[in-house]
Order: structure tokens, then C-alpha cells, then sequence
């Protein structure tokens, strides 16, 4: 696992659950530039209410995360709950409260136990280590089985530049933003403006085209921080090394976007839906997540019935103009031919869509447009999780 210089991290139980960990710290070493994307909900929670007016600044220094209550909808003490957070971090490490962003996921309604959070904070002070990545992932946890840690080594002009990323996410899924929880940190040396810009970038190409259930959380949140610790000769502009960053930001975030996906609420296949010979990567990335946030589809291919009809109408009802006379669908194999049946094996199909991961590819004939959206099946599992969940 590479660990970017300069980053600690610690995971611990606060008593916000009865058991397991529920609350996480990243820490810098020194201020960081940083950005982030948020929920594009209108019931925004009061973290994201709260951070997305701190970002504004372009520095933080450390990120606190508690799991199990999401503190949304719950008004101006949520606000207020966020504030007491800040303020006891900045007591205890030293730093300035606009440096401390903050991170809830969990069930939406309750009251956090503020007093637990703050006690949490200060036991995490004596217990940072560049080694406590792993606590920290299981820390932001919910319904999540596995954790998600992803991290990747670059080399810019001779000097090593690190990334490491953690998320959490499985159930609520469909951003329009970023997605549930992630949080990146990197040693590169690079300015706020080209950071920004490959975090927007990477997000559109990751994230923001995974869904499990069509739902947008209140609280999704992205941010990233990078201290500048490595050597390398600054990012300023959109050159080769900020290529070579931006990529490496990339495959992080899309690495993270499968996991996330693979582990969506009950899901027993990981579903690629590739949209291409479009118009724009955005009339593809439309079409893709019509197609996955299908019920009919989604049910269709628990079931592994290759019921193509169900991805042509998903088309069809997309808002995104096509000729129905030029579409090819393939699951497996081709099935639909310039928008005509052909023949196939419906049993080959079937033992194809059995599988544990599937691609269904939409050729529309029109452009070099293309996106790949990840999607999962929807079972009896998800139900029962969901009515569960309070």
C-alpha cells in the first residue's frame, strides 16, 4: 500500500454504535490545498452544508467522519453539532477551524450524540499513525461488507507522487455530484486550480457514473487533499505531469466506483452498461444511467432473462434524441441489429447473464460518444436490507 507523506489517520469506536467502529480522523501534517464535490440533493445535510463553505477556502487540514447517524434533517442543532465538532478538533490538534471538514453517513433523522463525537476526537489525537488507513475505511462503513482502500504510486520527472483513497458506499447510490463518501489524500506538489480541476474531471468520469438504486444521498461528499510533500516540480498548468496526475487521480476514483458498485445493497452481479456511437459522452452517460436505474432491467437481469426489449425502451424514453432504425444490443452477444431481432441462443444468453459480472453494450450509430455505467441487479436481498435499515 503506497501512503502518501505527511498523512495519518485512525478509526475508533465513539459509542455512536453499540459495536464496531464509527468515527475517523485524516490528518495532515501541514495545511493542504483541497477541494471537493457535494450532493446535488436539496436536503442537503448539515456536514455538506457546512463543507461546502469551508472548501471554498482551498485548504484543509484534517477531515473528521463519524458512520451510523448521517445528520440530516435535523435543522439548526445538526448545524450547530457540526460547529461543537469543529471547534473541539481545532482545541485538540492545534489547528485552525477553517482546516477541519466534516462527514456523517448513516440514518438520516437522529440527533448526533455530540458529547460521544467530541470524546472520540480527542482519544483519536494519541492514536494517529500513517498506518491507521485501515481503521479509518471501516470507521465510515455502513452497510457496506467490504472496505475500500485504493492506492497507487506515479512518478513525475523522477520524483514519486502517492495517492490513497477511501470510501464508503453501497446502498443509496446514484450520484449527481460525487458519490457517498470518499476522501483522497496525495503527496503531489500542485496548485489549487489544476487540483480542482482534476478532481471535477475525475469525479464526471468515475463516480458519476455508478448507480445501484436511482437514490441521491443527502450526504455525498468527495474531497481531496494534497500536502506537496513529494519533490516534484510543481503542477501549474495543464502539461504532461498534470496528465500524468490527473490519470493516476482517475484510476483511483474508477477503481473506487467498481468496488462501490461490485458491493451495491443485495446485489449478486456487477452490471456494465457501455453506451457508444453517441452524439457526446453526455448523451452516453444519460442513456447508460436510464438503462441501469431501470426496475424492469435491473430485475430482468437477476433473473438473467435477456429481455433486450426492456434496454430498448430504456432508450427510448431517455430524452436523448437517436434513430431506433440504426441500434444494435448486445448481452453476451448481438440480439438487436439495426433496431431489428436477430437470431440467438437464449440459453447461450442465459448462461451469460448468470454470471457474476455482465456488460451490456448499446450502439447507437451516431458519433464517438461512449461512457460505461455501473449498475448492479436488484433482488429480494436489497428489500430485505432496506426495510430493515432503521
Amino acid at each position: 500500500m503506497f501512503i502518501p507523506k505527511g498523512f495519518k489517520f485512525c478509526g475508533i469506536n465513539s459509542g455512536i454504535r453499540v459495536k464496531g467502529k464509527d468515527l475517523g480522523i485524516i490528518f495532515s501534517e501541514t495545511p493542504s490545498y483541497a477541494w471537493g464535490t457535494f450532493t446535488r440533493n436539496r436536503a442537503k445535510a448539515a456536514p455538506v452544508i457546512y463543507d461546502e463553505k469551508i472548501i471554498k477556502n482551498g485548504k484543509l487540514q484534517a477531515i473528521i467522519v463519524n458512520s451510523g447517524i448521517a445528520n440530516a434533517g435535523t435543522g439548526d442543532r445538526g448545524l450547530k453539532d457540526v460547529y461543537r465538532e469543529v471547534e473541539c478538533a481545532e482545541e485538540v490538534f492545534g489547528i485552525s477551524s477553517d482546516l477541519i471538514a466534516v462527514s456523517s453517513t448513516g440514518k438520516i433523522g437522529p440527533y448526533l450524540p455530540i458529547g460521544k463525537i467530541e470524546n472520540g476526537i480527542k482519544q483519536c489525537r494519541g492514536i494517529l499513525s500513517k498506518d491507521g488507513y485501515k481503521e479509518f475505511a471501516h470507521a465510515i462503513m455502513t452497510t457496506d461488507t467490504i472496505e475500500k482502500i485504493v492506492s497507487k504510486k506515479i512518478t513525475i520527472e523522477g520524483e514519486d507522487v502517492h495517492l490513497l483513497g477511501i470510501a464508503k458506499g453501497s446502498g443509496m447510490i446514484n450520484p449527481d455530484m460525487a458519490t457517498m463518501l470518499s476522501f483522497v489524500v496525495t503527496d503531489v506538489n500542485i496548485s489549487l486550480p489544476m487540483l480542482k480541476l482534476a478532481l471535477v474531471s475525475s469525479v464526471e468520469k468515475s463516480f458519476n457514473l455508478i448507480t445501484v438504486d436511482g437514490d441521491t444521498s443527502t450526504n455525498d461528499t468527495v474531497l481531496i487533499m494534497a500536502n506537496g510533500f513529494s519533490k516534484n516540480e510543481k503542477i501549474n498548468r495543464e502539461d504532461v505531469k498534470f496528465e500524468i496526475f490527473s490519470n493516476a487521480l482517475l484510476d483511483v476514483l474508477k477503481e473506487l466506483s467498481y468496488m462501490i458498485a461490485k458491493d451495491g445493497e443485495g446485489a449478486t452481479k456487477l452490471i456494465k452498461i457501455r453506451v457508444k456511437g453517441t452524439k457526446s459522452f453526455y448523451d452516453a452517460k444519460v442513456i447508460g444511467k436510464t438503462i441501469a436505474n431501470s426496475l424492469l432491467v435491473k430485475t430482468a437481469l437477476y433473473g438473467a432473462d435477456p429481455n433486450w426489449g426492456r434496454v430498448l425502451a430504456a432508450v427510448g424514453y431517455s430524452g436523448i434524441d437517436f434513430d431506433p432504425n440504426k441500434i444494435d444490443i448486445f448481452m453476451g452477444k448481438k440480439m438487436l441489429e439495426n433496431g431489428v431481432p436477430i437470431s440467438f441462443s437464449r440459453s447461450e444468453i442465459r448462461e451469460y447473464l448468470g454470471k457474476k459480472e455482465i456488460e451490456i453494450i448499446v450502439d447507437l450509430k451516431l458519433g464517438q460518444g461512449e461512457a460505461v455505467v455501473l449498475t448492479t441487479d436488484l433482488t429480494h436481498e436489497y428489500i430485505n436490507i432496506n426495510t430493515q435499515y432503521s
